[in-house]
């Protein structure tokens, strides 16, 4: 009975984190949902689907743009009350996408939803820090990392599945319903969080002399475009090169994304004991996916086992490198996420626009043999400038440092 008592409170304790990484998985789920949505789109409004493969690249760089200095207007606003009307703005744009009549309307729609997504990641990464017990830090910057990462690998088939079986207009609005529950979850059960006024910009010039956090955000920057430059039109290239059915489409994203949850379990598992390998492995694995992608589209064996696989290692890249990140930056990791996010979305808004010009000049075959060229800018760049032996001492010293609070707790 003791025993489950504990369990309970120590999982009350945590609540505000869970909402908050709830949160941060329907706005990231929102962000990559049109990837399986953009024959429909296309079709629907009657255009290429290079030009709906926009709305991913203008949501993107709407998102890196503003995030820092929506971060400054609302540096002092009370959080509870700015992420419920963040999250309230981010229901309002979905129903607008829902009911769209144009192209040009549904694109200000997404905009206004990526501006509710800027201001989101300016201030989740705080909260949730500030509502997870004292010294807990890390696990809750840790917990809303994986919302993310699981958003990246769910948010696709599950936005085509409902989709496919609906409409695109009924995925936008089953997005904007979840964020309202979320609205009504932080208005019931998260305090009253005053700002602290913590976000500040005097720890940008520390950050930007560290080279090693430089390199993280420059590799990020390289591979996540060479991603999306690929995965961006995933969709239509497994309809036209690899000749899938709808069907089949959407069960190769829904075993792209349900693989992120093993993936997620290794990384738990083994990347504290092994750091090195899974920076490296990472990276050189995602290159030799994309070179090998239209060669894998002439089996059906072949590239549903690629397409698997592909969405297990980026979900490794994308934890690994969080991870790098709030190692580095444990001195201002809010800060540090934010440019994160937003290095991240230049590197979605500059794949999808690259995925697209290549799709409509060269064809969508050529799409994965663009990516791994970007990618191997990545792989020079690592193999010449970086030297991976601090992610080591630094993942040696994290463990010090909970063993210390460990034995202090007790």
């Amino acid at each position: 009975m003791q025993e489950n008592s504990n369990s309970t409170f120590y999982l009350k304790d945590y609540v505000g984190v869970f909402i908050i990484t709830f949160a941060a998985f329907i706005v990231n789920t929102s962000e990559f949902m049109p990837i399986g949505l953009l024959s429909n789109i296309a079709s629907d409004f009657k255009i290429s689907e290079a030009a709906a493969g926009f709305l991913i690249t203008m949501y993107a760089w709407v998102v890196a743009l503003i995030s820092l200095p929506l971060m400054l207007i609302f540096a002092k606003t009370e959080l509870k009350k700015l992420m419920m009307s963040v999250l309230l703005l981010f229901v309002f744009f979905h129903l607008i996408s829902a009911i769209a009549h144009s192209y040009s309307l549904l694109m200000a729609s997404r905009v206004g939803v990526a501006c509710s997504h800027a201001i989101f990641w300016s201030i989740a990464a705080i909260m949730a820090v500030r509502a997870a017990p004292e010294g807990k830090k890390a696990v809750a910057i840790s917990f809303v990392a994986t919302g993310t990462a699981m958003a990246f690998a769910l948010g696709v088939p599950l936005g085509r599945v409902i989709g496919l079986y609906m409409s695109w207009r009924q995925t936008f609005l089953c997005i904007g319903l979840l964020a309202l529950v979320c609205v009504l979850l932080l208005w019931r059960f998260f305090p009253v969080m005053p700002s602290s006024n913590a976000v500040s910009f005097k720890a940008l010039p520390k950050l930007l002399q560290d080279k090693n956090l430089r390199s993280v955000y420059l590799i990020t920057a390289l591979l996540v475009s060479a991603n999306f430059t690929a995965y961006s039109y995933i969709e239509p290239f497994l309809a036209q090169k690899a000749n899938l059915g709808e069907g089949l489409i959407t069960w190769v994203l829904i075993a792209f994304g349900a693989i992120g949850l093993l993936a997620s379990a290794v990384f738990s598992k083994f990347y504290e004991s092994y750091p090195r390998f899974f920076v490296y492995a990472c990276i050189f694995t995602l290159v030799f996916i994309y070179l090998i992608l239209h060669f894998a589209s002439y089996h059906l064996v072949s590239i549903v086992a690629l397409c698997v696989f592909w969405g297990f290692v980026m979900t490794i890249f994308n934890l690994t490198f969080q991870a790098q990140v709030i190692t580095l930056a444990s001195f201002a990791t809010p800060i540090a996420m934010s440019m994160f996010s937003g290095i991240y979305n230049v590197g979605i808004g500059g794949g999808a626009l690259i995925g697209g010009f290549v799709a409509e000049d060269l064809g969508l075959e050529y799409i994965g043999y663009v990516s791994g060229f970007i990618g191997i800018c990545a792989c020079v760049y690592v193999l010449k400038n970086v030297s991976f032996r601090w992610i080591r001492v630094n993942v040696r010293l994290a463990r010090k440092h909970r063993k210390q609070r460990k034995k202090a707790s007790h």
